[in-house]
């Protein structure tokens, strides 16, 4: 048994496991989908060592903070919420994870309240950490750092059990080795590193014991799945998962466009669970930019992907992330981008201004763009995006009415699903529908939202 005594602000201390007061966790989770996943499963790891997962809003015992470093603002946002959970509580255990703890341990530890930092390569070593913490009673002086090479790091094994509304998403890979001029993520992540296929279709087929209807397989490079196994990559992967009775949907998370060559959409064509949404990390529509940015293809080859997937895969549909103001970019080649864009038709477009993000090659070359050219660009590329996504879904509404909808959310009498091709259906309903596949009849839209009523 675990003696935990909790420090109070006026320095007085009671021992929680005298009252049968289960200690608390918050866990802040920064950036992308894999850190989500990798937050979750440090989530149920401290459910099973008795440690009660609570908001991170709350005030807690302790704090995880799963860090992100994919821009400057990113790491400030980092450093804002270690400094607001000791805040909150400063007596709570504090634990900082994650992609800026992996590249600048050093700046995370002059944060005054701080009691242990991990890398990318040991984040479940949170738990262990915090039950020392506890056992203690009282918090490090100085935090003890844990980091280790991330290039020499194995895959860290973890699963999930739990998954919020009706997905999951299920972490398969980690590590890039793209090393494209604007990223940082290669030295935070690390080398390609594959989860077993044996160890992946075990976890879903668990998710789906447990009432999955939806899995989002994801990694820092999901294409790159299996470059590291023997007999092994995404499309062998694809194929088994699609075998798992119960499951009905698995989606990909983002996919460099240089996968997509005929082989790969041959063996995923066949597939009855795949949807028919993929997310493209296209970042230019300029073969010009994409060639300063150090990008696997140039912008034919990424339409010639768009249009292979298109003639094989019935209904498909494509969302991207877009950089403008790439050092260099000039107003042609932003037009470029344009054009790309109304061409490849894209459902969502998430666009980024270019950060200057110190330690990558894109940071020192020449021709850095103004931060007032970037924003006017962003918001007109912003505004081309909307009118896509309009006409998109008005051709649905007018084309196939009735779709297929798994139903996530309730909100103020309405509930929200997506079909298969990730349109956003919103549906009166006088309860709640969740985690249920219903026939809607697709009536009208404004633009972003698809609006309709159940077929009987």
């Amino acid at each position: 048994m675990i003696l935990y005594c909790y420090k109070q602000k006026i320095k007085e201390r009671y021992c929680k496991l005298t009252f049968n007061i289960s200690p608390t966790v918050g866990i802040y989770t920064l950036g992308c989908k894999v850190n989500q996943y990798e937050s979750e499963a440090i989530s149920e790891l401290f459910a099973a060592s008795g440690i009660l997962p609570h908001s991170p809003s709350d005030v807690c015992d302790i704090y995880v903070i799963n860090t992100c470093t994919v821009t400057a603002e990113s790491d400030r946002k980092a450093c804002q919420f270690i400094r607001r959970a000791i805040q909150k509580n400063p007596s709570a255990y504090v634990l900082v994870t994650g992609c800026l703890a992996q590249v600048d341990a050093e700046r995370i530890a002059k944060i005054e309240g701080v009691d242990y930092i991990s890398g990318n390569s040991g984040k479940l070593s949170v738990v262990k950490a915090a039950l020392g913490l506890l056992e203690r009673g009282e918090k490090n002086i100085t935090p003890e750092i844990c980091v280790d090479d991330i290039n020499s790091a194995p895959f860290e094994r973890m699963s999930i059990n739990k998954f919020e509304r009706t997905r999951a998403y299920v972490k398969i890979e980690d590590g890039c080795e793209s090393k494209c001029a604007y990223c940082i993520i290669p030295s935070a992540r690390g080398m390609i590193r594959s989860k077993p296929l044996d160890e992946v279709v075990k976890e879903v087929t668990q998710l789906v014991r447990g009432g999955c209807l939806e899995v989002v397989l994801t990694g820092i490079e999901t294409a790159s799945y299996g470059h590291d196994l023997e007999n092994t990559d995404l499309a062998t992967l694809l194929c088994e998962i699609d075998k798992i009775e119960g499951l009905r949907r698995i989606r990909l998370g983002s996919l460099d466009p240089s996968l997509i060559k005929p082989d790969f959409v041959k063996m995923i064509s066949s597939l009855k669970k795949l949807t028919p949404h993929f997310h493209l990390s296209l970042q230019s529509g300029s073969s010009r930019v994409l060639a300063l940015m150090r990008r696997k293809y140039n912008a034919d080859m990424a339409m010639n992907a768009i249009e292979l997937l298109r003639e094989n895969i019935p209904d498909a549909k494509f969302t991207t992330d877009v950089i403008v103001g790439f050092p260099g970019e000039s107003e042609e080649d932003f037009l470029e981008t344009v054009e790309f864009a109304r061409n490849a038709g894209f459902l969502m477009m998430h666009i980024f201004p270019y950060s200057k993000r110190a330690g990558t090659v894109a940071a020192s070359m020449q021709g850095q763009v103004p931060s007032e050219i970037k924003k006017r660009r962003a918001a007109e590329l912003s505004c081309v995006a909307k009118e896509i996504r309009a006409k998109l879904l008005s051709e649905v509404v007018a084309d196939t009415p009735i779709r297929d909808v798994l139903f996530e959310s309730y909100e103020n009498g309405v509930s929200y699903g997506h079909t298969a091709d990730f349109l956003e259906v919103a549906v009166e309903s006088p309860e709640p529908i969740h985690s249920v596949f219903r026939k809607v009849k697709i009536t009208h839209t404004d633009g972003n939202t698809c609006y309709g009523s159940f077929e009987n």
